[in-house]
């Protein structure tokens, strides 16, 4: 017998669903293309589908965010990220700070570019990666 996926796509847990629902629809400044108030939401975006969902309240404990009075920092120690490549680094960074969500740190360079991280309402990491320009001397 052969394993067959059909598709794949990321899927965020939260207990504050719509809260987080509203912050990637002004984010990705797009509607879901299904939407189940409190309950589920998905968005197309290029080359993946990202889902938000509820996660059922007996199971609710195994998804909830670091309390608020935590600091951001901690945070940082999740494996998983969001990455999204940009057009403009500086323009996402003023996109996410009018949304009240700035960037904590600064802009670093890696070999593949320049990235930031930024973090979402419930706290899950955002990379935010400008790729480097080609020179076609």
């Amino acid at each position: 017998m052969v394993f067959q996926y059909i598709n794949v796509f990321v899927t965020i847990a939260s207990v504050n669903c719509d809260n987080l629902v509203n912050f990637y629809t002004k984010f990705l400044e797009q509607k879901p293309v299904i939407l189940v108030p409190n309950v589920y939401a998905e968005f197309n975006l290029l080359g993946m589908r990202l889902g938000i969902f509820k996660p059922k309240q007996t199971n609710e404990s195994e998804f909830e965010a670091i309390s608020d009075d935590k600091p951001l920092c901690v945070y940082a120690k999740s494996k998983i990220s969001l990455c999204l490549e940009v057009s403009n680094l500086e323009d996402a960074i003023a996109h996410l700070t009018v949304l009240g969500y700035p960037p904590p740190g600064k802009i670093s360079i890696a070999s593949h570019g320049r990235e930031i991280y930024a973090y979402d309402p419930d706290g899950n990491r955002l990379i935010l990666h400008q790729a480097k320009e080609e020179r076609h001397d």
